[in-house]
């Protein structure tokens, strides 16, 4: 086993067993699906045998992640074994091109009209911290200035790389670019090798290749959602009423009229559909060909967006024009759905082309690379991300890895009272779930958490915990990054009295904060995330029945039970934490939904709640 670079002073137990499976992963060309619990220390166990396996060759090490709060980890990771050991290693930290941006106004705009914006600066020459990277066909003095510099202290921050490059009046993005020419590890998010387009421009700025690529995949619970999104489009009726006025605007009166009946073709769909309907590649084609050849249409639709960009860096006809040339693509692996929902002001239509399978994307690069780890604290079951991602079968091998943490740390417990199932609500089961929830928060003694499946079943619970004797946080939609720091800062400063932080499965807080210690003494999850399905969902379990047999589990099931775990892992971050979770609803003793359980999970089914709580906290 390979610990030579390992950035700490001692190795845990199971954490050597990550660390060998790693080892003989990147040394052998292979891949591994590690399922391995929170506070394991995952970050380290990867980096270190992977450096450990590439330092003497021309393999580059990729650590992907979406949550910037794990770039700091795999940097501070990397620094630490460079000051241990001695090693030279050149990293990189790549964040969002746009937020990379020097340029006045850009982070306001849209991706796409950022791109053709700093595009268009690029292309004439008016972009000076870009014109600054050369002199001639070389590098000018103060690029590589600042690339001397960045080699020096690396690894650094994004923000630090950010003062370098403005320090030198050079472009940030393209500073990094040229330092991950250099690099040993490249740190960055997901989309920069499971984004095709900009996988291709990454790769060929960087010099490097996927064939020499050993990728560590953090938080990989998220990737195959990360991927089918970014494959995915959208088309709103808010979108071409903005692209209305664009052409009244421009003075372009024909295309006031095309915009016009492009959304009288949305009205259309909208008088035959209660809520959505599915809408073939050909129906819409052929509505659009009626107004305007379809190809002459994206053609003249580009050219006037690209004029209006020149006055005001974004443009609404230029989303429209990108979204009619990505519904000309492929139907296998998509779904096409148009959709009517409650906006703030007005009913939203649209027009949606939905990747369903993300294995179209992530197959070709998980073949090509030299070896690829996907890790995460709730990786299960392992085996739907081997056949969902298209990992090969003869290079590929599996692993659970039990928690680290003393079993007698955590309390676990199923209550299989009450239901959130849609048939089951009604204001007798709101209180039900009130009182219940009640009882278990006043009976732990510190702070706790809620997690509900939708605000509006929180606020109808909510209502009802009338009898609750802490002070209760309740978790707004749409939280700003600020905004959430703040409550969660608010809500750690109870952890003596105690305090109830309401929130939702999938909001803000069920996934990616950090609560150790005596900050968080146990969570409730209220129910399950399975949302009345709609016809994405339906279309993603009839086309994972067709591919897999497994449509329901696949495309239903497990990514929502996932979700579940997640909010369950904010209780118990480190080897000292003790704490209670429990899951509030009487589908979790189903033998379908408990098989979704981790098989190391020792979860108690009870009623007698109350007693067992206050027996463990006496302990």
């Amino acid at each position: 086993m390979s610990t030579s670079f390992f950035p700490h002073e001692n190795v845990r137990d199971i954490q050597s067993e990550l660390i060998r499976e790693i080892d003989e992963a990147v040394k052998n060309n292979k891949n591994l699906i590690a399922h391995a619990p929170t506070g394991l220390g995952k970050t380290a166990a990867s980096i270190a045998p992977a450096i450990s396996n590439t330092l003497k060759t021309d393999k580059t090490i990729f650590f992907l992640t979406s949550m910037h709060t794990q770039h700091k980890i795999a940097l501070d990771t990397v620094r630490e074994i460079k000051n241990r050991h001695g090693v030279r290693l050149v990293t990189v930290d790549i964040i969002g091109k746009k937020h990379m941006c020097l340029q006045p106004g850009v982070k306001a705009l849209g991706q796409r009209d950022f791109v053709e914006y700093c595009k268009a600066l690029r292309e004439e020459g008016k972009c000076s911290f870009y014109t600054n990277l050369k002199k001639g066909e070389d590098l000018s003095f103060s690029a590589k200035t600042a690339l001397s510099e960045l080699k020096e202290e690396s690894p650094s921050t994004t923000t630090e790389l950010l003062k370098v490059a403005e320090k030198h009046n050079i472009c940030p993005y393209e500073a990094s670019m040229l330092l991950g020419k250099e690099s040993k590890v490249i740190i960055a998010d997901y989309y920069y090798l499971f984004h095709p387009r900009i996988r291709e421009s990454f790769l060929r700025k960087t010099g490097k290749e996927v064939e020499d690529a050993v990728i560590i995949v953090d938080e990989a619970h998220n990737l195959p959602n990360r991927i089918k999104s970014l494959a995915s489009e959208r088309l709103t009726s808010i979108t071409i009423k903005r692209a209305i006025s664009e052409a009244e605007s421009l003075k372009e009166q024909e295309v006031q009229i095309l915009l016009t009946d492009m959304l009288g073709i949305l009205e259309t769909y909208a008088e035959k559909a209660e809520e959505e309907e599915y809408i073939t590649r050909e129906d819409f084609i052929e509505r659009i060909s009626q107004l305007k050849d379809y190809e002459e249409l994206i053609e003249e639709f580009e050219e006037l967006a690209e004029r209006t960009r020149e006055e005001q860096k974004q443009s609404y006809i230029g989303i429209i024009s990108a979204f009619l040339e990505a519904w000309k693509g492929t139907s296998d692996g998509f779904t096409r759905i148009f959709a009517k929902e409650k906006g703030l002001r007005e009913e939203i239509l649209s027009l949606n082309y939905k990747c369903l399978d993300p294995g179209i994307i992530s197959k070709p690069v998980l073949e090509a690379a030299a070896s690829t780890v996907m890790m995460s604290g709730t990786l299960t079951p392992t085996y739907m991300y081997w056949e969902v991602l298209g990992f090969e079968a003869e290079r590929t091998r599996e692993i659970t890895l039990e928690s680290p943490f003393p079993e007698e740390n955590r309390l676990s417990m199923i209550i299989p009272k009450t239901s959130t199932k849609f048939t089951a609500r009604s204001e007798e089961q709101y209180k039900e779930i009130a009182s219940i929830t009640t009882r278990i928060v006043n009976a732990i003694p510190g702070n706790s958490a809620v997690f509900f499946p939708s605000f509006k079943l929180r606020d109808d619970v909510y209502r009802n915990m009338r009898d609750c004797e802490k002070t209760v946080f309740v978790e707004r939609p749409g939280l700003t990054k600020k905004e959430k720091e703040e409550l969660l800062e608010n809500f750690k400063s109870y952890k003596e009295t105690g305090a109830v932080l309401l929130g939702v499965i999938s909001g803000s807080f069920g996934e990616g904060i950090d609560l150790p210690g005596d900050y968080l003494k146990g969570v409730v999850v209220v129910g399950l995330p399975l949302q009345k399905p709609d016809l994405e969902t339906k279309a993603l379990i009839d086309y994972y029945d067709k591919k897999f047999r497994k449509g329901w589990d696949y495309g239903y099931l497990f990514p929502a039970f996932n979700k579940t775990l997640q909010s369950a892992g904010r209780c118990i971050r480190s080897e000292t934490d003790r704490g209670v979770i429990v899951f509030l609803d009487e589908r979790y003793e189903w033998p379908n939904y408990r098989k979704c359980f981790p098989k190391t999970w020792n979860l108690k089914t009870t009623m007698l709640y109350e007693g067992m709580i206050k027996d463990f906290f006496k302990q």
